[in-house]
C-alpha cells in the first residue's frame, strides 16, 4: 500500500486495487470514524455521484475502505469549489471543512469529487433525532514552554559554511528572529525551527541556504492570524506552498546565472503549535524525537538517498551506511535541476521532557543515531547543548559544516 497522509488524526493508504483504506485515530477517533460511516451511507442511498462509497468498514479497528475518487487538485476556482460544496447540500450533507484539500478530479470521468467526511453534518429531516454531530476541530488550547539552542560551524576543511538554521516566534502581528539561545511559551504565539544544507559551486550553496531560510518568514503571519480568527491552519498546504516557493526560486536563480547553475537546498523544519510539533522535510538534513519517555531516539525524517533506502530497508547497516561512497548524494532536493517537490509531512503530539533535534549531515556522518543522547547528556552545566554536540562532532571526525538545532519541551498548560 502507498501511504498519502499519516497524521495526528488519520492513516491513508491506497491499496494495489486503487481502493483507500483510512484509518482513524487520535482525538474522538470513534466518533469521527462513526460520522464518516453514517454520512458516505446516506450519500451513497442518496444517489450522490462524486464522492466516496464505502467498500467495508471496521468498528474495533476503526478502519474504512472506500473507492477511490481521483487525485487531490492543486488549483480550483473559488466559485467552483464553493458550487461543489452546495451541490453536496442537495444531497442532505453539509461539509464542515469545505477547503479545497477535500477536493479531488476523478480522471475516469472528468468530474470534481469531495472527500474526507469525518467533519460534515446530516441537514434537516435526512439526519436521525439526536444524531447531529458537529466535529469542527476547536483551536488548541495546550500551550508549551519551549527551550532551545542553535549552533552551526564551517568545520576544519570548508572554506565557508553552507548551513543554516532559523528560529522564529510568530503571532497575529508579525514574524521575529530567536537568538540562538532562549526559553519562552507559545501561549500566544507559534515556534518555527528550521535547519538547511545547501550545495552548488563556489559560494552557491551558502546563497541557497540562506534564500531557503529567509523565504519561510515571509510566508506564515497570515496563517497565524487565520487562526486568530478561529480558523484551523492547514499545516500541510501551509507547508506544500512553502517548499513549492523555495524550490521555484531556486529553479530560477539556477537557471539564470551561471554560477549559480545546479543550486539546491535541504530543509528540515519543526512548528510548535499549540501542544504539537509539526513537521516537514527535503534531503538528509534530519529531525530526530528524543522522548521524555525514554526509548532512546527516533529519526522522524527518512533521508532522501538511495544508501538511506538501503538502510531503511535493511540491506545495509548504519555502519555500512555511513562508510558508503554515495551516501550524500541526494534523490530529492530544493532545486538543483530536480522536477518535482514532494516533501515528507508528520507531527508529533509533545510532552514534557520531549527533546527535538534538527542537524545536518555534519552531525549524522560524525555520529551514530545512539551515540547522540550520551553526546547531549555530556553537555557541561551553563554550555548550550546545541553548541555542545557541534564540538564535538567536529572533534570526532567530522569534516563538513556541522549545524544543530536542540528544542526541550518544558511544562504544558491546558487553559
Amino acid at each position: 500500500m502507498l501511504t498519502v497522509k499519516d497524521t495526528q488524526r488519520a492513516t491513508v493508504q491506497i491499496a494495489f486495487d486503487g481502493s483507500v483504506r483510512k484509518a482513524f485515530h487520535g482525538p474522538k477517533a470513534e466518533e469521527r470514524f462513526t460520522n464518516e460511516v453514517r454520512v458516505l451511507r446516506h450519500l451513497e442511498k442518496a444517489g450522490c455521484g462524486f464522492v466516496p462509497r464505502v467498500i467495508s468498514e471496521d468498528p474495533e479497528k476503526l478502519v474504512i475502505v472506500t473507492t477511490n475518487c481521483g487525485s487531490r487538485v492543486d488549483r480550483l476556482d473559488p466559485e467552483r469549489c464553493k458550487e461543489l460544496f452546495a451541490e453536496l447540500e442537495e444531497y442532505g450533507v453539509r461539509h464542515d471543512d469545505a477547503e479545497m484539500r477535500n477536493v479531488t478530479y476523478r480522471q475516469q470521468d472528468g468530474r470534481f469529487c469531495l472527500i474526507d467526511f469525518e467533519f460534515a453534518t446530516l441537514l434537516g429531516e435526512t439526519a436521525e433525532a439526536g444524531n447531529y454531530l458537529h466535529l469542527q476541530e476547536p483551536i488548541s488550547t495546550t500551550s508549551l514552554l519551549l527551550s532551545w539552542s542553535g549552533s552551526s560551524d564551517k568545520g576544519p576543511v570548508r572554506p565557508n559554511n553552507e548551513d543554516a538554521f532559523l528560529g522564529l516566534v510568530m503571532d497575529s502581528h508579525d514574524v521575529r528572529h530567536l537568538g540562538r539561545n532562549g526559553t519562552t511559551s507559545n501561549a500566544e504565539s507559534d515556534l518555527l525551527f528550521a535547519v538547511s544544507d545547501g550545495m552548488g559551486g563556489a559560494k552557491a550553496g551558502e546563497f541557497a541556504s540562506k534564500i531557503t531560510i529567509e523565504k519561510i518568514t515571509r510566508m506564515f503571519p497570515g496563517l497565524i492570524r487565520k487562526r486568530i480568527a478561529g480558523k484551523p491552519i492547514e499545516y500541510e498546504a501551509a507547508f506544500g506552498a512553502l517548499f513549492a516557493e523555495i524550490h521555484k526560486a531556486l529553479q530560477y536563480l539556477g537557471d539564470s546565472y551561471e554560477e549559480c547553475h545546479g543550486m539546491g537546498s535541504t530543509l528540515s523544519i519543526c512548528w510548535f503549535s499549540g501542544g504539537i510539533m509539526h513537521f516537514a522535510h527535503i534531503g538528509d538534513t534530519r529531525i530526530y524525537h528524543l522522548p521524555a519517555s525514554g526509548g532512546g531516539i527516533v529519526q522522524l525524517t527518512k533521508d532522501d538517498t538511495h544508501v538511506g533506502w538501503l538502510q531503511r530497508t535493511g540491506q545495509i547497516s548504519e555502519r555500512e551506511a555511513k562508510m558508503h561512497p554515495a551516501k550524500n548524494r541526494l534523490q530529492k532536493a530544493l532545486g538543483a535541476g530536480n522536477q518535482f517537490v514532494d516533501p515528507q509531512i508528520g507531527e508529533v503530539a509533545c510532552s514534557p521532557g520531549d527533546r527535538f533535534l534538527l542537524c545536518t549531515d555534519g552531525v549524522t556522518d560524525a555520529l551514530f543515531n545512539a551515540k547522540i543522547p550520551e553526546v547531549l547528556a555530556g553537555c557541561a552545566s551553563g554550555t548550550p547543548p546545541a553548541l555542545h554536540l557541534v564540538e564535538e562532532s567536529i572533534r570526532l571526525s567530522s569534516k563538513d559544516n556541522t549545524t544543530a538545532l536542540l528544542v526541550e519541551v518544558g511544562k504544558l498548560t491546558v487553559s
